[in-house]
C-alpha cells in the first residue's frame, strides 16, 4: 500500500469527472464527428503492423473503439471507463474502473487502446506502468490525448478576461502534455520502441458559445481541483469569447492530438546495436572524407 508520501500530486477531481462522464453518455452524440475522427486516426495505427491481436482492452472509448476493434477481427474486447455508463456503451465486456488502479492481472491483453481519456489522470506515469503490466509480451499500446496548444486561444482569452474582472485568475482549462514528454513517459513506464507524434483536427465555430457547450456535452469541462468554486462574473465568458480570433469560417478551435505508441517488452523485439559495434563507417556510406574534431577541411 502506498504511504502518504508516495501519493501523486492531485490535479483533477476524479469524482467530479466520473459524474460528468456519466452525464456525457447521453449528450456526447452532439460531438460524435469529432470523437469518431479522433478514434479513427488512432486505430489507423493498427494498419502499420502485421501483428494480429486476440485480447484487447480499450479505455475511455465512449462506445466507438470497441466495435471498431471487433470489426478488425479481434475476438475479445473489454471496455473500461471511470463511468459505468460509458463502459456499457460498447455493448460487450464492460468494466467500471479507474485508470490509476487497473483491475487486471499481469499479461491479460495483447492490445490496449486509450482514446482521449488519459489526460484526466493524476498519475500518468503510474497509469502507464500499470497498463504495461497488464499487457502480454510484445503487446501494442496506443493512446491519444489532447496536447499542449489545444484550446490555447480560449485559455488565453479566459485568463485575460478574468484578470481584468477580478484582478486574478483561476485555472479554467486543463493542463495538457507536450510532444517532448510523450516518448519519455512511455520509456519511464517500461515500454519498448516508444514513439510520440502529433496530429491536428481543425474545428471552427461560428458561435464560440457552442465550443463551451460541446465541451460540456463531451464531459470535458473544467475538473481541475484548484478551480474557483465561486460563480464566475456574468461578464467573464462574453468578454472572453468576444476576444477569440475569428476567421472566414468562424472561431478556430484546433484539437492537437498527442499519439503514443509503445510495445510491451519481449525477447524477440529488435534492439539498438551496442555502441561501437558498427562494422561500416558513416563517412564511407556518405562518400566523404572522415576528419577528426578540430581538423580543417581540405
Amino acid at each position: 500500500m502506498r504511504g502518504m508520501s508516495d501519493q501523486p500530486h492531485l490535479i483533477f477531481d476524479r469524482s467530479l469527472l466520473r459524474r460528468r462522464r456519466d452525464r456525457a453518455a447521453t449528450t456526447q452524440h452532439r460531438v460524435a464527428p469529432v470523437l469518431e475522427a479522433a478514434a479513427e486516426r488512432l486505430l489507423d495505427r493498427l494498419d502499420d503492423t502485421t501483428r494480429r491481436f486476440h485480447r484487447a482492452l480499450e479505455i475511455g472509448g465512449r462506445g466507438l473503439v470497441a466495435p471498431a476493434l471487433k470489426a478488425r477481427g479481434i475476438g475479445f474486447v473489454a471496455s473500461m471507463d471511470l463511468s459505468a455508463r460509458q463502459a456499457s456503451l460498447a455493448g460487450g465486456a464492460a468494466v467500471a474502473g479507474d485508470e490509476e488502479w487497473l483491475p487486471f492481472a499481469a499479461g491479460s491483453f495483447d492490445l490496449v487502446v486509450a482514446n482521449l481519456s488519459l489526460h484526466w489522470v493524476n498519475d500518468l506515469p503510474g497509469a502507464l506502468a500499470q497498463i504495461r503490466r497488464a499487457m502480454a509480451p510484445d503487446g501494442l499500446f496506443l493512446a491519444s490525448m489532447p496536447a499542449l496548444g489545444t484550446l490555447q486561444p480560449l485559455r488565453e482569452a479566459l485568463t485575460t478576461a478574468e484578470s481584468t474582472l477580478r484582478g486574478g485568475v483561476a485555472p479554467r482549462v486543463s493542463p495538457f502534455p507536450e510532444l517532448r514528454d510523450g516518448a519519455a513517459l512511455l520509456q519511464r513506464a517500461g515500454f519498448a520502441l516508444p514513439v510520440a507524434d502529433l496530429e491536428e483536427i481543425a474545428l471552427a465555430y461560428r458561435d464560440p458559445l457552442l465550443l463551451l457547450r460541446d465541451l460540456q456535452a463531451a464531459g470535458e469541462a473544467n475538473a481541475v481541483l484548484t478551480r474557483d468554486p465561486r460563480i464566475p462574473p456574468r461578464a467573464l465568458f462574453p468578454m472572453a469569447l468576444s476576444a477569440l480570433p475569428a476567421g472566414a469560417e468562424g472561431v478556430p478551435a484546433t484539437l492537437r492530438l498527442l499519439t503514443l505508441t509503445g510495445w510491451s517488452p519481449s525477447p524477440d523485439q529488435p534492439r539498438a546495436a551496442r555502441r561501437g559495434s558498427a562494422n561500416a563507417r558513416l563517412a564511407d556510406a556518405l562518400g566523404v572524407t572522415e576528419q577528426k574534431a578540430g581538423e580543417t577541411p581540405h
